[in-house]
């Protein structure tokens, strides 16, 4: 089943290339079937880059998926030209003010993770997304800098320094073979890794079920998950192309500061040879699963996604077992 996404939009030429199918607006309305409305919180400098990546693992089921991109309603872009931005994003406010319902909402990575989440310019309306989130969508993921904010707003859970940029490719692996996001994984894998900071077990809340689902003997926990607030958190980059870490290397070298070749990247740490893919077919299971399970648990009814969500949870929370 294809995706559906703004027509004109720069993916849609990628994704033909590559076979995933693209859905115009015309032949969607013929079908009769509700879509899975999927929502992308692009915070990412490389915008064009990024929607192609995130359309092409959530377009890659057998469900049909509307995509939305969502921008941060004042923040300017310095990147990416304000014609694209005008013509295929919405601000959040004008999504917040429509009353609009989403099944899914991914929010991305940034590069502002060296700041504290505070000094962003964009936070408090970030903050006003992930609250938002609670009563109009239905699962949320957060990727990398988005992972660790939205763990941060939702559970007071830090971001910690790394005294050195953890850039490579890393093995990871998977903790709770029984989750229903990990169906089909391998044991261990590779997984893109590319930030200044952490997040540690060791400052989870007790008690309100924070679950790590994947992580790196060398690099720490990859994917967390987070039930009570129908949230994942990744920190890593699995929707990576294969020459994203090699862009960012080379950006580094242009700019002539320090330094550091992404580990078990580049063969024989050779930038001159091309770089072998070893994380896409995970990529895929990831964001499949995930949208699956979206379809398996999403209200039909779009209007009852957020309220029949909050009514399951205090249901669920009644029949638990009184302590005493």
């Amino acid at each position: 089943m294809p995706i559906k996404i703004p027509a004109g939009l720069p993916a849609i030429e990628v994704l033909d290339r590559e076979g995933v199918m693209v859905m115009s607006d015309d032949a969607a309305v013929r079908q009769d079937i509700r879509p899975l409305h999927i929502g992308l919180v692009n915070l990412m400098p490389t915008k064009v880059q990024t929607e192609t990546q995130f359309a092409r693992l959530i377009g890659a089921t057998p469900l049909q998926i509307e995509l939305t991109l969502i921008r941060m309603t004042e923040h300017a872009s310095r990147n990416t030209s304000p014609e694209h931005l005008e013509a295929f994003y919405a601000p959040f406010a004008e999504i917040e003010a429509s009353g609009r319902r989403f099944d899914g909402l991914i929010v991305t990575g940034a590069p502002v993770e060296r700041l504290p989440f505070e000094s962003v310019t964009y936070w408090d309306e970030l903050c006003r997304i992930f609250d938002w989130a609670q009563t109009h969508v239905h699962a949320s993921l957060g990727v990398c800098w988005g992972g660790q904010a939205m763990l941060a707003h939702y559970r007071g859970v830090p971001k910690r320094d790394l005294s050195d940029k953890a850039f490579g490719i890393y093995r990871h692996r998977v903790l709770e073979p029984s989750s229903p996001y990990l169906r089909g994984f391998s044991d261990d894998f590779s997984v893109p890794v590319s930030r200044w900071t952490e997040t540690r077990e060791s400052d989870f809340p007790q008690g309100v079920g924070l679950k790590t689902l994947i992580a790196s003997d060398e690099v720490g926990a990859c994917l967390v998950d987070d039930p009570g607030m129908r949230a994942l958190y990744m920190f890593n980059h699995l929707e990576y192309d294969r020459d994203t870490l090699r862009a960012e290397y080379d950006r580094d070298v242009a700019a002539g500061g320090p330094i550091q070749m992404p580990r078990n990247y580049f063969p024989g740490d050779d930038p001159t040879k091309p770089v072998l893919d070893r994380w896409r077919s995970h990529a895929h299971l990831l964001y499949g699963n995930w949208v699956n399970q979206i379809y398996q648990t999403t209200p039909y009814d779009t209007a009852l996604i957020g309220r029949a969500d909050r009514a399951a949870e205090e249901e669920a929370a009644a029949d638990e077992p009184v302590a005493g």
